[in-house]
């Protein structure tokens, strides 16, 4: 038997093994790395029927450039790439990216009679009983072709493992020229350089948010002779024809955005073996390396199998655009040009250079979670926004292909850098990163721009903002790009201005500090003490009429104004004085969560149902990003008891699935929910995105008995840090008393110095709630 079917065959046994233990209650051990394979824990077909263009990876590294998989659908970034229902493959594209797309191929085999349609007519059917998915692998057959396919890579190589049938004419398919997901496909070229090698590029279109082509250039190796290579006069695309051999065919395929040389370059420096099954090992590894920074222990087996498919989501989606020589595409100038990144005393990037959907709720998400447990990941991404500042003027919130998109709104970078500042993350050239940000609070600024507004500057109302303390509802001078709803808009731009005050101070930039902090507090000119709401006005400073806070996206990015109102993360103190004073607050959050949990506290299964008549009216909405933080809101109240259990109850119902169905309830932005997820999942929570001197930590419930964190040694004090929640279980969520250290915790918060220092956090847990000092009332 060769060695790569022996290889399938046992990995089938150990999936067929991990589902029939999926039931089973996992006994806590005090060495769980040695007992988990975290790799193996992942499910990745989680929510694969609602998936969009990005969200799906298989045969990928962590923000790997090369993100190769099966695509079912290609046409569109919504419900595109691979989607679970749908049972035909289009392809084996290379690029699942924010706005992205590339280099799908196909292995076929030719008969008389399809040697003459198969440019029009080649896909397959596949089934999902023969397939194997883990993190850096996909194995799938294609029923038509009778063809065995495996993929893996590494961070810039695609490497494929086809078997054909004996005595087929074995071939592979270039779509070069393609609607591919998010984008078309054209000018794809492909030329032989040799016997066993191909060199090809092809130009990804602008879209309505990458408002600029960029070409991907590609080096193809292969293990067997080629035939021939016959392009197609009608789709421009082409067939490698392959000697036939009884031996799999194996195929490298390296990808750069700067360069024939480089993708080349890119395939010595990563791959120069032919050892399929050395690759697999080597991503498992390196999956198995970040997945195990955090252990639980205790739950069930599907819960401990979605707390890391959580994990996984939380590492990728996000991709490197930069080559292994630090070349790098830049997009971010009137002319394209290939930019290099700094190098260090050994001539490798210091950094690596990324594609990125919007930090747009990272603050509450990958912020918190990557600055906790993969700092070095938080510098990368850090100084790689600051790379764009330098190239093009401004910190990107959601940058594609090398190029601003200006996705969502705000300047939504900003407490991402901050807090990882504010982390001792990054602690050099303070001042320039400082002046840096600064330029997007004010005219000139991102702030300036509404969503995928590209050539104007009038759709943030950003001058109102700053002259009337508010984002008028309708802009007056009319609709120049998305999201522009000055309700949101005015909560947001307030937050952000706190956060960059907190760094004023920091570098004793007093005036500078005083004048953001003011402009913080501009959501109070958009509270209405009538209705008790956030409420939209307009340039005279009239309320919205017939307002209704239940009315999505009037006024409101992606939400309503009940979901909205929570939206004052870094003065939650003065939005409950408002409203007549923490407990009446509270009270009002708490009737919004038992509203909410009757639709399982989202807007339906997926992003593109949110405006169904019923989902849209959802008071909180854990499947978006506006008001996933609520939970965590009632512990500024003085209820922690309510975040407790409240937290505990969105847990169960919304991130505890583990089914193509569902998973994520939305908008699963490139790991926000997934990280979002996961740090409910531990107790912890940031609820101004880590932003202040010495970041807090709100502790909630965690769902496991323990849960043990290794921290960074480049970057923190302590070795590791351990959580434990004794005599936990789905009734006790409620925390009766903490302990670190062996010393009483006064209130359930952390600081980060102290997290980041090591040690041990004990919490009893008790199935009555525990109501902190700034209330003594325990009813609602």
């Amino acid at each position: 038997m060769h060695k790569h079917t022996l290889y399938i065959r046992l990995l089938c046994f150990l999936m067929v093994g991990l589902s029939a233990s999926c039931k089973l209650k996992v006994k806590t051990v005090e060495k769980v790395d040695e007992q988990v394979n975290y790799a193996e824990m992942v499910y990745p077909q989680l929510d694969t029927e609602n998936s969009r263009w990005f969200f799906f990876s298989s045969a990928s590294r962590p923000f790997g450039m090369v993100n190769l998989s099966p695509d079912t659908e290609i046409d569109g970034a919504w419900g595109s790439g691979y989607r679970y229902k749908t049972d035909t493959v289009q392809g084996f594209s290379h690029i699942h990216a924010w706005q992205m797309s590339g280099v799908s191929v196909m292995p076929v085999t030719l008969t008389s009679s399809n040697q003459n349609t198969i440019f029009r007519d080649f896909s397959s059917p596949f089934s999902h009983q023969t397939e194997r998915i883990k993190p850096g692998f996909h194995y799938l057959e294609l029923d038509r072709y009778q063809v065995a396919a495996s993929l893996t890579s590494t961070t810039r190589v695609g490497l494929h493992h086809y078997r054909f049938p004996d005595d087929s004419r074995a071939a592979v398919l270039f779509n070069l020229n393609t609607m591919l997901g998010p984008c078309e496909n054209i000018n794809g070229k492909l030329q032989k350089e040799d016997n066993r090698t191909l060199a090809g590029q092809v130009v990804m279109k602008p879209t309505m948010r990458r408002p600029k082509p960029l070409t991907i250039f590609f080096k193809v190796k292969l293990s067997t002779d080629i035939a021939s290579v016959d392009r197609d006069p009608t789709t421009g695309n082409y067939l490698v024809s392959l000697t036939n051999d009884s031996e799999p065919v194996l195929m490298k395929v390296g990808i750069s955005y700067t360069s024939l040389a480089n993708a080349d370059l890119n395939i010595q420096q990563e791959m120069p073996h032919w050892d399929f099954d050395a690759v697999v090992a080597d991503a498992q590894k390196e999956w198995n390396g970040h997945l195990g920074r955090i252990k639980v222990e205790g739950g069930t087996r599907i819960a401990q199998r979605r707390f890391y498919t959580d994990l996984w989501h939380a590492l990728q989606g996000r991709r490197i655009i930069s080559d292994v020589n630090g070349a790098y595409p830049d997009n971010t100038g009137e002319d394209f040009r290939v930019g290099q990144l700094p190098l260090d005393e050994s001539g490798k990037p210091k950094f690596n250079h990324f594609n990125s959907d919007s930090f747009w709720g990272a603050q509450w998400t990958i912020s918190t979670l990557w600055g906790l447990v993969y700092p070095e990941i938080k510098a990368q991404f850090v100084h790689s926004l600051l790379q764009y500042q330098k190239d093009g003027g401004l910190v990107p919130r959601g940058p594609s292909g090398g190029n601003y998109t200006y996705v969502m709104t705000g300047a939504s970078s900003t407490p991402f850098v901050v807090s990882a500042i504010q982390e001792g993350i990054i602690t050099e050239d303070l001042e320039s990163i400082y002046e840096a940000l600064k330029i997007n609070h004010m005219p000139g600024g991102i702030m300036e721009k509404s969503g995928y507004e590209h050539n104007t500057q009038l759709g943030g109302g950003l001058k109102y903002y700053v002259e009337k303390g508010y984002v008028p509802y309708p802009i007056p001078e009319g609709k120049f790009g998305g999201h522009q709803d000055g309700g949101s808009l005015t909560l947001e731009y307030a937050y952000q201005d706190w956060t960059l005050a907190q760094l004023a101070k920091k570098l004793g930039y007093e005036e500078d500090y005083q004048y953001f902090l003011q402009r913080s507090e501009n959501y109070k000119n958009v509270y209405d003490a009538t209705s008790g709401w956030i409420r939209p006005k307009n340039l005279a400073g009239n309320w919205l009429k017939d307002f209704d806070p239940y009315q999505y996206k009037v006024g409101f990015v992606e939400a309503n104004g009940a979901q909205a109102t929570w939206f004052v993360p870094h003065d939650l103190e003065g939005l409950a004085a408002l409203m007549g004073g923490p407990e009446k607050a509270a009270q009002k959050l708490h009737a919004q969560f038992e509203e909410a949990e009757k639709l399982g506290f989202t807007a339906g299964t997926s992003h593109d149902v949110e405006e169904h008549p019923e989902y849209r009216r959802i008071p909180i909405n854990y499947g978006n990003q506006p008001s996933i933080q609520t939970g965590y809101v009632f512990h500024k109240l003085g209820r922690p008891d309510l975040t407790q259990y409240w937290s505990r109850q969105v847990i169960q119902q919304t991130f505890s699935g583990l089914s193509p169905a569902t998973g994520y309830n939305g908008d699963e932005d490139q790991g926000l929910m997934g990280s979002l997820a996961v740090l409910m999942k531990m107790g912890l929570f940031q609820i101004n995105g880590g932003t202040d001197e010495d970041p807090e930590y709100l502790i909630g419930s965690p769902v496991f008995d323990k849960i043990s964190i290794t921290l960074h040694p480049d970057y923190h004090s302590g070795e590791t840090f351990v959580i434990e929640a004794r005599d936990n279980s789905n009734e006790n969520v409620y925390v009766a008393s903490l302990q670190l250290n062996e010393e009483p915790l006064v209130g359930p918060v952390i600081q980060h110095s102290a997290l980041t220092s090591g040690g041990y956090l004990e919490l009893q847990m008790t199935d009555q709630p525990t109501i902190d000092n700034n209330s003594n009332d325990n009813d609602l």
